[in-house]
């Protein structure tokens, strides 16, 4: 097997429902414009808190994609 090189690159994604849908939404849309997407990892997560109530979710996610050299 080859050896491979990966970027690694961080991304933002927001929900106003869940941590899940947020690292869900952040990983499709990232998806459409990188190619060979690997991994997503959630490395931190926190909430937007207005009047007392949580009203957004954010995740911030390192994502690895296969490296492809010009050719």
């Amino acid at each position: 097997m080859p050896e491979s090189v990966y970027i690694v690159n961080e991304i933002v994604g927001t929900s106003d429902k869940s941590w899940e849908e947020a690292a869900k939404k952040a990983i499709e849309t990232a998806g459409k414009s990188v190619k060979d997407l690997r991994i997503g990892e959630v490395v931190k997560q926190d909430v937007t808190v207005e009047n007392g109530k949580v009203t957004s979710y954010r995740v911030r996610l390192n994502i690895s994609f296969k490296y492809h050299a010009k050719k």
